[in-house]
C-alpha cells in the first residue's frame, strides 16, 4: 500500500511524497485518514523558517500531528483496538499511517472528528493548568485567545471551575470568542490590566509584549506557565519578575492524552461552541495553497479542518 506524506522541503516548500507503506509489527495498527488540522502557532513558523527556536533547520521535514482515522488493521499483540475502530494519533499530513498501538486514543463512535482533534491540544493546555493547580477562587490571566489560549479557558472554566478568568486579545473576533468559552473580563489594550491584579498567569499568545505584561500583572509570588511554542518572540525577564519574586513554568506536550479524552469528549458534547475554532475547512489536496495563502496574509484562520478521501 502506498503513502501520500506532505514533506517540507524547505523555506515555503511543500510537496506530497508518495512512499510504500511497511509490513505491521505485532503492536502497531494500520490506519486511514479521516481528517486532520493545521495547528497554525506551530507550523507557518516552520513553513516561513521563522522559528525562532530552529534557527538552521533541517530537511527535509514531515509536517502536522494532529490526525483522526479508522483502522483499517491490526498486529496480533493489539488488544482492545479493532478493524473499523476510530482512533486519534500525531502522525500528521499522511492519508495513511502505521503507528504503534500505545500511541493512539480511541474515540467513540458518538464523537465528531471536529471535536476529538481538540484533545491534542485541549491536553496539553490542561498540563499547563494543572502545574498551576489554580484554586476555584484564584484570579488567572490569559494572554491570547488564539485555539491554545480558548482551549486554556475552556479546561479553567471547567475542569478546574476557576471563577475569575480574564483574557487579553487585541483581535475583536477572537476577544468575542474568548467570552463565549467563558472569560469574565476580556482586553483589547494591555494598560487596561490592572498591575498586581492576578494570581496565575497562562501565556498562550508567543508574543514578548505580552510576556512582559503578564509579569507586570501578577501579585507577589504569582506563578506564570508559559503554554505558547516560543517559535515566535523572545521571552526576556524584567524587574518585575525579580523584585515580586514570580515563579516561571515550562510545559510541553499533555499530560495524558488518552485519560484526559476521558473528561473532555464527555465535556464536549455540551459544549458545541469548541467547533468555532475550526473556522476554516479544506480538503487534503488544498494543504499547500492553504499554507501559502496562511503565509502572505490571504486569509487568517483560528484552526484549519483538513478532511481526506475514505
Amino acid at each position: 500500500m502506498n503513502q501520500l506524506s506532505l514533506t517540507l522541503l524547505g523555506k515555503q516548500k511543500l510537496k506530497w511524497a508518495r512512499s510504500e507503506l511497511r509490513p505491521l509489527e505485532k503492536d502497531e495498527i494500520l490506519i486511514q485518514t479521516i481528517a486532520g488540522a493545521i495547528s497554525i502557532g506551530a507550523e507557518l513558523p516552520q513553513y516561513n523558517e521563522s522559528d525562532v527556536t530552529d534557527p538552521d533547520p533541517v530537511y527535509p521535514k514531515e509536517t502536522g500531528y494532529e490526525s483522526f482515522g479508522r483502522i483499517l488493521k491490526t498486529g496480533q499483540a493489539v488488544k482492545g483496538l479493532k478493524a473499523g475502530d476510530h482512533v486519534l494519533s500525531f502522525y500528521g499530513h499522511k492519508d495513511f499511517a502505521i503507528v504503534n498501538a500505545d500511541k493512539v486514543v480511541k474515540v467513540p463512535e458518538s464523537i465528531d472528528y471536529t471535536h476529538a482533534l481538540l484533545n491534542t491540544l485541549s491536553c496539553d493546555a490542561g498540563k499547563g493548568v494543572l502545574k498551576l493547580q489554580p484554586q476555584p477562587s484564584d484570579r488567572v490571566i490569559v494572554t491570547g485567545a488564539g485555539v491554545m489560549g480558548l482551549l486554556t479557558i475552556h479546561f479553567l472554566k471547567n475542569y478546574t471551575k476557576v471563577k475569575q478568568v480574564d483574557v487579553l486579545e487585541p483581535d475583536e473576533h477572537r476577544r468575542i470568542l474568548a467570552k463565549e468559552f467563558g472569560a469574565v473580563n476580556v482586553y483589547s489594550r494591555e494598560n487596561e490590566i490592572s498591575q498586581d491584579g492576578y494570581d496565575f498567569g497562562l501565556e498562550c499568545s508567543a508574543s514578548s509584549k505580552a510576556f512582559k505584561l503578564l509579569l507586570r500583572s501578577l501579585k507577589v509570588s504569582g506563578e506564570i506557565c508559559i503554554l505558547s511554542d516560543g517559535n515566535k518572540d523572545l521571552f526576556y525577564l524584567d524587574e518585575n519578575f525579580f523584585n515580586k519574586e514570580l515563579k516561571l513554568i515550562g510545559s510541553s506536550d499533555g499530560w495524558d492524552y488518552q485519560e484526559h479524552s476521558k473528561w473532555f469528549f464527555k465535556e464536549s458534547e455540551s459544549a458545541e461552541y469548541l467547533t468555532k475554532l475550526f473556522d476554516y475547512k479544506i480538503r487534503h489536496h488544498e494543504l499547500i495553497d492553504c499554507f501559502a495563502d496562511i503565509s502572505m496574509l490571504k486569509i487568517n484562520p483560528l484552526k484549519v479542518l483538513v478532511t481526506y478521501d475514505s
